[in-house]
């Protein structure tokens, strides 16, 4: 008998219960002991499903962050005023109070080297960098006035993805984890899935801040162990695994009882997690079992790392019910070389980008399913570098983000800026009414989705946000 087990057995039921009133802890602990360690987590679980604040129009999230902040201005923003002012000096007056990152003196305007056209019945204007996402135009809800608080990397991805600027705050996925839930019980209610290196703010990108961890994103690796030693160590075979993880989460159910620590019912479920993952993680990472036709259209190559895996994995995960994966692309920020560098990313995104929306669309799960695409900011029309190495500094006053399917309008283009691409003129849109928009469509009320903490309920709108009615089909 080992220790662990020897241990349980010597302790007397009254010992085992005498905290049950302890809320959280003895709930969990009773149906524990009521069902076994195995179906422990399902009864009492923090990520079992839950109820909406009214019909939702989404159930689950794709959201892809291009890091580094792509520019809208030679992507989404047809400004032909700019192009014809191309290499003059700025406007004086769009210099005022305006911070840089790293322009300085006095900047001239730099206009696109890219053709425009617009495309399906709704006249959705797109670079022609963009020639796959053209062909699902009508499915695309363009905002193109949207607005942030940070011109620096770091605190505008926290602000695009927790609301808030600083460390600290949990990140959208996690709200929605823990407002909804998860519909697969074997695998994470939050995904991550990265291409390059991580971001500047890190892993807070989709940590769960205040929020109890089992709340936070699970980053898929895609070579090696998917997530780290979900494998069994050498010697350690399924059914000895079984026994370890039900004798620790015994011991956990003891102490969680004992001091009703929600961070302990985390324990217990993410070890859960973990070993019913041990199965269903390879099989949904396993993209070669996909048809040729599906390999194709996403341009994947099985057994490597690439965005197109990432899109098609991405489609896997909603298909098995995670409700919130999120995708990280490194590689946006052209503070030099913005006319050669840009169509070499886009060629990596753009086909896989069109496919998802095609794949989810022709299997009934687009309807379902929101697609997002944005970053932390934009680009400015000033040119930064000589015009041989011609590069665009942060923008935070005005630049795009789109949306597709799962409740929003299809063939929209929300806002509009000035003639130069500088400020927001018409429907000007904040992070904060962005993230209203998004809860909406999955049925969360973003007033009423609190979690209190140190003294006061906090929201992941803050105090600010306003659902953007013409964003909704």
């Amino acid at each position: 008998m080992n220790p662990i087990e020897h241990h349980l057995q010597t302790l007397s039921r009254r010992e085992l219960f005498q905290n049950v009133s302890m809320g959280i802890g003895g709930a969990a602990l009773a149906s524990m002991l009521a069902q076994g360690a195995s179906g422990a987590s399902r009864a009492g679980n923090p990520l079992a499903p839950k109820s909406t604040h009214f019909v939702p129009r989404a159930k689950n999230v794709i959201f892809l962050h291009m890091v580094g902040a792509p520019s809208h201005l030679d992507l989404y923003e047809n400004k032909p005023v700019l192009k014809q002012n191309d290499g003059q000096p700025c406007p004086d007056e769009l210099l005022e109070g305006q911070r840089f990152a790293f322009l300085r003196g006095h900047p001239k305007l730099l206009g696109t080297n890219f053709k425009f056209k617009r495309h399906g019945e709704s006249g959705v204007e797109l670079s022609e960098l963009l020639p796959n996402l053209a062909t699902v135009a009508d499915n695309i809800c363009m905002i193109k006035s949207i607005h942030t608080e940070h011109f620096n990397h770091a605190p505008a991805q926290l602000f695009f993805q927790t609301g808030f600027g600083r460390f600290g705050r949990p990140t959208l996925g996690s709200w929605v984890n823990y407002g909804l839930g998860t519909e697969n019980q074997d695998l994470p209610g939050f995904v991550v899935l990265i291409t390059g290196s991580v971001a500047g703010a890190g892993n807070s990108l989709w940590g769960s801040g205040f929020l109890p961890t089992v709340y936070q994103g699970i980053e898929f690796r895609s070579q090696g162990d998917p997530v780290l030693f979900l494998s069994n160590p050498n010697g350690v075979d399924p059914a000895a695994r079984r026994r370890i993880v039900d004798s620790i989460n015994k011991l956990n159910g003891v102490q969680l009882a004992d001091v009703g620590d929600p961070e302990i019912a985390t324990r217990i479920t993410q070890y859960e997690m973990a070993y019913r993952m041990q199965t269903s993680v390879p099989e949904l990472m396993d993209i070669s079992q996909e048809p040729a036709h599906i390999h194709a259209m996403y341009g994947t190559e099985p057994g490597k790392t690439s965005f197109a895996n990432n899109c098609l994995l991405a489609r896997r995960l909603v298909e098995r019910g995670t409700r919130f994966v999120q995708l990280f692309d490194q590689g946006w920020d052209h503070h030099g070389s913005v006319f050669s560098a840009l169509p070499n990313k886009c060629k990596q995104v753009d086909q896989p980008i069109a496919a998802l929306i095609k794949d989810l669309k022709q299997r009934g799960l687009l309807e379902d399913t929101l697609v997002v695409w944005g970053a932390e900011f934009g680009r400015t029309p000033l040119l930064q570098s000589d015009r041989a190495k011609a590069g665009r500094d942060h923008h935070k006053d005005a630049y795009c983000v789109w949306m597709a399917g799962g409740g929003s309008r299809g063939g929209a283009t929300i806002g509009k800026t000035d003639e130069l691409g500088y400020f927001p003129v018409e429907d000007k849109v904040h992070v904060n009414d962005f993230h209203a928009t998004l809860l909406h469509l999955l049925g969360l009320d973003h007033e009423r989705l609190t979690y209190k903490f140190q003294g006061r309920k906090f929201r992941l709108t803050d105090i600010g946000g306003n659902v953007i009615t013409k964003a909704l089909a």
